[in-house]
């Protein structure tokens, strides 16, 4: 089924060769990628009403259609997106608790009172975790978002590192926080493409998150406020995220939809941005999700730890090691094209123990009818530790004479 293409690596003299005669040779396993441009051959998505736009396919974290996703614009109350990030990491960690009192400060109200969107909070009370949480993802309130960043990290300012620490941890370059909350400020910037990114760590990292942004509203203080996101209401398949709105920036959206798909649920990410009003915004991001949920196939190449294939390991414990993806190999095609899909394994010869668990030492290329569609990273599925001396010494001088 699959055709395997090796390129190995000649040691360059006996000298470097038994240098490393001892030596661990583990290979660092890859980081997350940021989501590629569509594959040439993607349909041609409808035409939208925005500035910029991203649709993601999150279980074969394929880009289905994208327009200026990489143009920089000013990311509004989308910002509070990172921000919910960090404060379900604080609450993974057991830094917060749902359960718990954060103060609202006088910078909070102040910033509550003097923004479009607030959750009513009065100033010197104390408010639960969880009700802050809400307040922030259902009505955007951008003093409940101040909160939580104090009650996280104790500053605003040092939240506001943490946010733009994480953003580099991401691999992101075109996104820097100025704030918390997404109020216009100089250098406050991101793009379409890092936008979904964030929102797919979002609901992939923290699942619990996913359904305080289902909620259709949420009343604080006596004041009852629906949730932006019109979505909600018209596609029961919608169930977040995010809208966003400045002077300069214009109405944005972040939605994500889950479908049963022949019997497999499917999930995708649109981001819009750049729209004239929220009935455009929800307007185009329907159909850029219809779309990505109709004109596509999708097909599961492997079960999650499967073996794609064994590859052979020197200087460990194992002369072998199995390769698959602990979660299912899914690629996306256009509908009716599955029958072209061919695949071949590329690695870098020699893999040399340690290995670890989950270690990325190869990868899956697909093809659609003979064009390049999608790379599949592919890792070890069980941990090579190093042999004993003598075996690594043997291993070494095969190699070197190999």
């Amino acid at each position: 089924m699959f055709s395997i293409l090796i390129r190995r690596r000649a040691c360059l003299a006996a000298v470097c060769l038994f240098a490393s005669l001892l030596g661990a040779g583990a290979q660092a396993a890859d980081s997350v990628p940021l989501f590629a441009n569509p594959a040439p051959g993607m349909p041609v998505p409808p035409e939208l009403a925005a500035r910029a736009f991203v649709l993601q396919d999150l279980a074969s974290h394929q880009t289905l259609a994208a327009r200026n996703a990489d143009q920089r614009v000013e990311p509004a109350s989308l910002t509070k997106l990172m921000t919910a990030y960090l404060v379900f990491q604080a609450l993974q960690s057991g830094k917060l608790q749902l359960t718990q009192t954060l103060p609202v400060s006088d910078r909070a109200w102040r910033v509550g009172m003097s923004s479009a969107t607030r959750s009513f909070l009065t100033a010197n009370s104390r408010v639960p975790v969880e009700d802050l949480i809400k307040g922030m993802i259902v009505q955007s309130g951008n003093d409940a978002t101040i909160a939580l960043a104090e009650g996280v990290a104790g500053s605003v300012e040092t939240f506001v590192e943490m946010m733009n620490r994480q953003a580099q941890a991401f691999g992101m370059k075109s996104t820097t926080f100025r704030n918390p909350e997404g109020l216009t400020a100089a250098g406050h910037v991101s793009t379409a493409r890092e936008l979904s990114y964030i929102a797919t760590r979002l609901i992939t990292d923290f699942p619990k998150a996913l359904p305080y942004y289902g909620l259709k509203d949420f009343s604080y203080n006596g004041v009852k406020q629906a949730n932006r996101n019109l979505l909600l209401w018209r596609d029961p398949t919608v169930d977040g995220l995010q809208t966003s709105y400045t002077d300069s920036s214009a109405y944005g959206l972040v939605a994500t939809s889950k479908r049963d798909m022949g019997g497999a649920p499917r999930r995708l990410i649109s981001v819009v941005l750049g729209a004239t009003s929220p009935e455009s915004r929800a307007n185009e991001s329907q159909k850029l999700l219809n779309w990505g949920h109709s004109a596509f196939d999708v097909i599961k190449l492997f079960d999650a730890n499967q073996t794609v294939t064994q590859a052979p390991v020197w200087k460990g414990q194992a002369s072998a090691v199995r390769l698959g993806r602990s979660t299912p190999v899914m690629v996306v095609v256009p509908r009716g094209q599955g029958a072209t899909l061919k695949t071949t394994i590329t690695r870098q010869d020699p893999l040399l123990a340690p290995l670890n668990k989950g270690q990325t030492v190869a990868t899956l290329k697909v093809t659609l009818a003979g064009q390049p569609w999608q790379d599949v990273p592919l890792v070890a599925l069980d941990a090579v530790p190093s042999a004993g001396w003598l075996g690594r010494i043997w291993d070494a001088i095969r190699l070197g004479i190999k």
